[in-house]
């Protein structure tokens, strides 16, 4: 999702920016993530097919409270003494 929120919206373009992903496991989360709501998928009639994801209102809220957790996580980071 972060990366989509980046501007990373097609599904080849994804898994070549997520290290390691294969096009099966990325096919399967994109569709749970949109039928979570959390993103809609847009698909062109063209030849070769396009298909763009982009996040919803939701998706959006999501985004945004993983953004403050990862803030939180690097604040922690920072003031954790040495062991």
């Amino acid at each position: 999702m972060l990366a989509i929120d980046s501007g990373v919206n097609r599904p080849g373009v994804l898994e070549r920016h997520i290290p390691g992903i294969s096009t099966k496991v990325l096919s399967e989360r994109l569709r749970k993530l949109t039928v979570y709501g959390l993103l809609s998928k847009k698909s062109y009639p063209e030849v070769p097919p396009r298909t763009e994801y982009s996040l919803t209102p939701t998706g959006k809220k999501l985004i945004s409270i993983i953004q403050q957790i990862q803030t939180l996580d690097s604040e922690h980071q920072e003031n954790k003494p040495d062991q």
